[in-house]
């Protein structure tokens, strides 16, 4: 039966090859980019696929958490039901990566604009519905400080850092709603694929970006994924695994998750 599937960060890099993939299979899909004439091309792309599903477009800045609350609540209003939500969106090296409230950025788009998105659609996410997050390989212990915007970091440790939190986050939100709520999973797409980010952050070309594509695909629709609630694929090694020692200590997923929830609550209400 076709899913009805929001996806971040859908005009470019893996999000933009997992919605060509997922389009062909005749899914409704609600795409997510920064850029409105990236989403028109990439709309006009899936349009023209042979048995393609619906498709949208929706425009928001997820380093702009107002922006993201805002989008939120406009995806509630235009629909019921989201059966899956992918949150894929993430910054690595950018120009400027301290905002003016002294947020890093990769924590902003990279987290916290993840969980409040998630929040948001927690009410027309369906029982059975899933929430894919995109982690990756690359994870280090969460500077709470740093998570609360206190203290500035090199790229590589804010980045592996944010990934973490998010994959801390999501195994703390898989306990919360149970084995009645939807499934909320960590996955690591592959490392070093073929995308904008791994040229412009690593110098190098990257794997086969279909790598990354296929694994979104299998953990928003397969059912190998269907009871996987609250766990961390590993793309690269192709199985389930434990994510970074952190995330098996109580005390610290709980301070990561208590920091993340506190920026974010003010973006919640009506």
């Amino acid at each position: 039966m076709p899913k009805i599937i929001l996806i971040t960060g859908a005009t470019d890099g893996i999000g933009q090859a997992a919605v060509l993939s997922l389009s062909a299979l005749g899914h409704t899909l609600l795409i997510h980019g920064r850029s409105a004439q990236k989403l028109a091309a990439t709309a006009a792309q899936l349009r023209a696929l042979p048995g393609a599903g619906p498709v949208e477009t929706w425009q928001a800045d997820l380093s702009d958490l107002a922006a993201t609350a805002r989008f939120g609540r406009e995806i509630c209003a235009a629909y019921r039901q989201i059966d899956v939500l992918i949150n894929n969106a993430g910054v690595y090296k950018v120009e400027h990566p301290v905002m003016g409230d002294g947020q890093d950025i990769r924590f902003v788009v990279n987290t916290m604009a993840p969980a409040l998105l998630t929040r948001l659609l927690l009410g027309v996410i369906p029982t059975d519905g899933r929430i894919i997050h995109l982690s990756s390989a690359a994870q280090a212990p969460v500077d709470l400080k740093a998570l609360a915007g206190g203290r500035p970091l090199d790229p590589m440790a804010a980045y592996a850092q944010s990934k973490l939190a998010l994959t801390m986050w999501s195994q703390a939100l898989a306990a919360e709603l149970g084995p009645e709520g939807p499934a909320t999973i960590a996955v690591n797409p592959g490392s070093l694929l073929a995308t904008n980010m791994v040229r412009k952050g690593f110098g190098v070309a990257g794997n086969d970006i279909g790598i990354g594509a296929d694994i979104l695909a299998r953990a928003a629709l397969s059912d190998e994924f269907a009871q996987a609630s609250g766990r961390y694929f590993d793309n690269d090694a192709q199985r389930f695994a434990p994510p970074h020692n952190d995330a098996a200590d109580a005390g610290k997923v709980e301070r990561v998750v208590e920091v993340i929830e506190a920026r974010i609550a003010g973006y919640l209400g009506a």
